[in-house]
């Protein structure tokens, strides 16, 4: 049972989906499971169970409140516990009592993966790990990278930065920025030939992107695949060649093309928040 809703959370997660894992964490009396049972429910779907019957309707009902709240936008991220008697309020023969504990776990829609753990790319994740994404962090140099990192950075020490493209997920933005220009070619050709990132973008001046581009098109990169690499990469108006600012740069770009998609701070959140 454990490997089951373990899975099951792994596979939502990738798929991007919401859920709520449901669990035991006291009884009292006769009870249909005891502590630890696990059941992970989503919109419209059940993985595990926590008993059966009036109790478990009952908290699936609840943990599908907590979606519906989510997918209004709502801050759901803290624990609810729930504490049900079977025999007064659900109407079971058992009569105990058990308190179930609901964690909302919504993935983070916004991927960025970073190539290259140099002073811009430490500058540029430092920067991404206070956002709302999830960051995967690649690099060769398994000393480069942080042994802990921050709680949505992900660090994969990869020989092979370019085979790690096709692990990612559809949709998230690349930035390539490595040690070396043969690595980055590597990267680039990968992403273009997967064609799934919404954003790549190259450290690098124009003359770089000229080389790369005579490069890229012998390998069989169309016009329309150069065409979306992003080289120089940040927006326009930051002036300064020290890592912090390029990464600024950068990572301003990548807020407004994400707010673009989903936008980040709405007139209600910013009333707010002042």
């Amino acid at each position: 049972m454990t490997a089951g809703w373990i899975a099951a959370l792994a596979e939502l997660e990738a798929a991007g989906q919401p859920a709520v894992l449901a669990t035991v964490v006291s009884v009292a009396g006769s009870t249909p499971r005891g502590v630890g049972a696990k059941m992970v429910v989503t919109a419209l779907g059940l993985f595990g169970s926590i008993g059966g019957g009036h109790l478990e309707l009952e908290v699936l009902t609840q943990a599908r409140a907590l979606l519906a709240r989510a997918a209004a936008g709502e801050d759901v991220s803290a624990p609810v516990v729930r504490e049900l008697l079977l025999g007064p309020s659900l109407g079971q023969c058992c009569g105990g009592r058990t308190t179930i504990l609901l964690e909302t776990i919504v993935p983070v829609p916004w991927q960025v993966a970073v190539f290259g753990a140099g002073h811009v790319g430490k500058a540029l994740v430092k920067l991404l790990a206070e956002m709302p994404c999830a960051v995967t962090w690649i690099d060769p140099r398994p000393e480069e990278l942080p042994t802990a990192p921050p709680e949505r950075v992900r660090c994969v020490v990869s020989e092979a930065p370019a085979d790690e493209v096709a692990e990612l997920k559809a949709g998230a933005d690349l930035v390539v920025l490595t040690h070396s220009h043969a690595l980055d070619l590597e990267i680039v050709d990968a992403a273009m030939k997967r064609g799934t990132h919404r954003y790549l973008g190259l450290i690098g001046s124009r003359t770089k992107r000229a080389q790369f581009e005579k490069r890229l098109e012998a390998r069989g990169r169309t016009k329309e695949q150069l065409a979306g690499l992003v080289c120089p990469i940040g927006i326009e108006g930051i002036v300064g060649k020290e890592p912090a600012v390029i990464a600024i740069a950068v990572a301003a770009e990548l807020l407004r093309i994400e707010g673009v998609r989903r936008p980040l701070h709405s007139p209600a959140a910013v009333e707010e928040a002042v």
